[in-house]
């Protein structure tokens, strides 16, 4: 990989909490200007945009969980992003209009596609063939490539139907972005990259930041070249996500320079749904938005894959890597890579914030350096379980045994314990043999949360009280 030394410097990672408003009452100004310009709508459509995607946003999982084994996707549609639920059943058409959103009907559903997608996963891409996403508005697994003779070989070699792949050409091989500035500029020696969003670690402060931007133990320093901290979490390929220590001059305001945009707070990490607007901070290229479209992509960039990105049409250019993408005031992850430029755009990819959150046992930060409230009750979430747990006990959820989800997403779990005990919360998957740790949540608080990306499978909750006993709540969104 070629890495170019780096030059400017620049804003500020940033946050999240639990359970709050997908976009703020009112988005700020800088927001409504770049959405308008960048997507070519009014300034009435960009706010009308903002508002229907964050009544959409909430209301997805609940449609997804509606429509069971026939969903086959949800997206956005037209300036406003009206609301589109796909399923493989016609008889679900007026459910989902009475719900407020558009019908179609498809045929196949989108564990259909995830499967076809994971086998392509498995099977070794040639370098003509760029990446891969399922779209939901296509109904299809489209994959980018410049040979479409060697990339139909490969997909016969992983057995999948082609009938369920459209194939698309592509121009330029996607890359990464070393020479960046995301939200603050950091270099790692003579390089630059970019800050993603404010994390602590327990007491300690920090920022999430994209895995190929350093390794383990690589020490870094600020826009201002004064020594910052030590790269203590980094995975890529497979995964583009890291976590950076930052020693005690350095502090989290929980905010994002959006340049023209201004400074800009984020207050939440509700994933905007395909067709969503998506705007990105980065020290080249500075602010722009676009919209998602593809989640759960797989990229196969010439220093190796890496998978469980999402897909934009945000512009983005070398400098820009690891930087926020946030969508109204939700944190939603860090710039990875791409093709193209900001002079006749191009296709940019980001690391989704909560599988970093989730695997470094991270709490993201919020606007003014506050932590979010504890979960009260759980409210919100889709499924409800109570239990009662003395000290060293350990209860299983659901109900004691465990859930099956035939598509990828988020396991996001909200646990509610008495306030004088310490109880934490594990996410288990199930390997094939045994069950693997796969999430956890373990601070010496009695309330704990867990937000995890993950790919279809049996999945179920350990509640384990460390210390203290009393009656807990817990309650759970399955993707």
């Amino acid at each position: 990989m070629l890495r170019t030394p780096a030059i400017i410097a620049i804003a500020i990672g940033a946050l999240l909490v639990t359970a709050t408003p997908a976009v703020a009452e009112k988005p700020p100004s800088g927001v409504v200007d770049a959405i308008q310009r960048d997507l070519g709508i009014t300034q009435e459509q960009a706010i009308n945009r903002l508002a229907n995607e964050a009544r959409g946003n909430r209301a997805a999982p609940g449609l997804r969980k509606k429509l069971g084994d026939r969903f086959a996707g949800i997206w956005y549609e037209g300036a406003e992003s009206a609301l589109v639920v796909a399923t493989v059943d016609a008889a679900d058409t007026a459910a989902i209009t009475r719900a407020g959103a558009r019908a179609r009907v498809v045929p196949r559903t989108l564990a259909d596609l995830t499967a076809v997608k994971e086998r392509l996963d498995k099977a070794a891409p040639p370098a003509t063939v760029h990446a891969w996403s399922v779209s939901v508005t296509d109904n299809s697994v489209v994959v980018w490539a410049a040979d479409h003779d060697a990339a139909r070989a490969w997909m016969a070699t992983a057995g999948v139907d082609a009938k369920a792949v459209k194939l698309e050409q592509s121009a330029e091989r996607a890359k990464l972005f070393y020479d960046i500035r995301g939200g603050d500029a950091y270099y790692t020696g003579p390089y630059r990259c970019s800050v993603g969003f404010a994390a602590r670690r327990g007491t300690q402060m920090g920022y999430t930041t994209a895995g190929h931007c350093g390794s383990t133990g690589d020490a870094t320093q600020g826009h201002n070249r004064v020594a910052q901290g030590t790269f203590q979490i980094s995975s890529f390929p497979g995964n583009d996500y890291a976590w950076v220590q930052t020693n005690a001059d350095w502090t989290g305001p929980g905010v994002v320079n959006g340049y023209s945009a201004g400074i800009l707070p984020v207050r939440g990490a509700a994933v905007t749904q395909p067709g969503g607007s998506v705007c990105r901070s980065g020290s080249t290229t500075q602010w722009h938005c676009g919209t998602v479209t593809a989640l759960n992509s797989t990229v196969n960039y010439p220093e190796g894959t890496v998978s469980g990105l999402t897909r934009t049409t945000v512009c983005a250019e070398g400098g820009d890597s690891g930087g926020s993408f946030i969508s109204g005031d939700q944190a939603q992850g860090m710039t990875s890579g791409g093709s193209g430029n900001c002079t006749s755009g191009g296709t940019t990819y980001f690391q989704p914030i909560g599988e970093i959150i989730s695997v470094g046992n991270l709490t993201l930060v919020t606007s003014g350096g506050n932590d979010p409230d504890p979960p009260t009750g759980c409210d919100g979430y889709e499924d409800t379980y109570t239990g009662s747990l003395t000290s060293s006990q350990n209860a299983y959820q659901p109900d004691g045994s465990y859930y099956r989800t035939t598509t990828s997403g988020t396991h996001a779990a909200c646990l509610d314990a008495p306030d004088s005990a310490d109880f934490d919360l594990y996410l288990q998957r199930w390997s094939g043999s045994a069950w693997s740790t796969v999430a956890r949540s373990d601070s010496p608080n009695a309330d704990e949360s867990i937000s995890y990306n993950g790919s279809a499978g049996y999945y179920r909750y350990r509640v384990h009280a460390y210390s203290g006993s009393g009656s807990y709540t817990l309650g759970l969104n399955r993707p």
